[in-house]
């Protein structure tokens, strides 16, 4: 009996001990697949976000293109109202064509394009250099602006060579003779989608101020920049005109800036004899007329101005342009092209057709000249 109780009580602890070593394998075992299972799912669930990433940033990719394609077009929209989009390119840094820019984005703001509103603007300088003028206009073009300005005869051309076999329109300022220029013909027609206002110089009645100035006027010398058509068309027109008050027209050309304090020496020597010198729209000169005016001062000799801010530099008088009204009609023109209602091809160009007496007292005053009362009631304008 005690024998069979000793066998049971063996198997028993047998059978138990299997069973909990089973029971221990099959919860290890649990255990295991369950942290498989938490491994996979949390690989999955970091797989899923950055397939979400990657794909947010692809959609905020796609949206940066988009708004960068926008801000190149000229169909970006602000608050549903298009905004448009100008290059104004200016040949040199002076105040005659800086009055000009400043006329034509007045005159934009007439007539509804403003600034910051619904028009961008782009504006370069070419610093006088040819080369650059056409690297300017290359960009314009590039970023497809819905007009262009060109403000003095090298920007001109450069802005018809270049967008001459676009749509682009083109609108010119300060360009003196626009037919010797070859963007207008004769009868002042567009030879291309380009049109502007001309700064045709009224020489006759800075002649005739002149010698009323100066009575014993028979030398009138004249500085120019060779390369500059705008210069070569002044000077013709100023030596046809000065053959009927028998006064004879001293030119001296430069071909860079360089060369100007030279050429004003060579001007002033007493062999040349000129009375006085006279300004043109030459942007060479104009750019650099302290040298003019110095070396002239201590020859005694007086300097004519071709506009307003050349007598307020220190040029002796003007019968001449006021910058910024040819630039608010130049704007007021281009206003009609954005609009719809007109197209440049089919516009003429147009002149300022009146000048104004502009006088400078200190310098008169240095020159040890008086002015008679009747031109200094009919001045426009009096610096000191």
């Amino acid at each position: 009996m005690k024998k069979f109780v000793s066998i049971f009580l063996t198997c028993s602890i047998v059978v138990f001990c299997i069973s909990g070593c089973v029971s221990i394998n099959i919860t290890r075992e649990t255990h295991s697949t369950a942290t498989e299972t938490g491994i996979i799912n949390a690989e999955v669930n970091t797989e899923d976000k950055a397939e979400a990433t990657e794909s947010t940033k692809a959609s905020e990719t796609t949206k940066v293109k988009e708004v960068a394609a926008s801000v190149n077009t000229s169909e970006t929209k602000k608050d549903n109202v298009k905004i448009y989009q100008i290059g104004i390119g200016q040949f040199a840094e002076h105040p005659s064509l800086d009055n000009c820019r400043l006329g034509i984005i007045e005159g934009l703001k007439e007539e509804g394009f403003i600034e910051g509103e619904n028009l961008v603007i782009k504006y370069d300088n070419a610093q006088t250099d040819g080369s650059f003028a056409s690297q300017i206009y290359n960009n314009y073009k590039n970023n497809n602006m819905d007009l262009v300005f060109a403000i003095a005869t090298p920007m001109a051309q450069s802005a018809y060579s270049v967008f001459r076999d676009t749509n682009t329109p083109i609108v010119f300022s300060a360009v003196t003779d626009p037919v010797a220029a070859e963007i207008a013909t004769e009868d002042r027609k567009p030879v291309g989608n380009i049109t502007g206002t001309s700064d045709k110089l009224p020489v006759k009645d800075q002649i005739v101020l002149i010698r009323k100035m100066y009575p014993d006027t028979k030398r009138i010398g004249i500085l120019y920049t060779t390369s500059e058509v705008n210069s070569i068309s002044s000077i013709n027109e100023y030596e046809i005109i000065a053959r009927e008050f028998g006064i004879e027209i001293v030119k001296q050309g430069i071909n860079e800036t360089a060369d100007l304090p030279m050429a004003v020496d060579n001007l002033l020597k007493k062999s040349n004899g000129v009375d006085v010198i006279t300004n043109i729209t030459d942007n060479t000169v104009v750019a650099s007329l302290p040298i003019v005016l110095e070396k002239a001062k201590q020859k005694n000799i007086p300097v004519f101005g071709s506009e307003v801010e050349q007598v307020k530099n220190g040029c002796i008088a003007s019968m001449g342009l006021e910058y910024v009204e040819l630039g608010k009609q130049t704007g007021h023109m281009a206003a009609k092209i954005l609009k719809g209602e007109m197209k440049a091809s089919d516009m003429e160009y147009e002149i300022i057709e009146n000048s104004s007496l502009y006088i400078n007292l200190k310098t008169a005053s240095e020159l040890g000249f008086t002015f008679e009362d009747a031109l200094l009631s009919s001045a426009v304008e009096k610096f000191n």
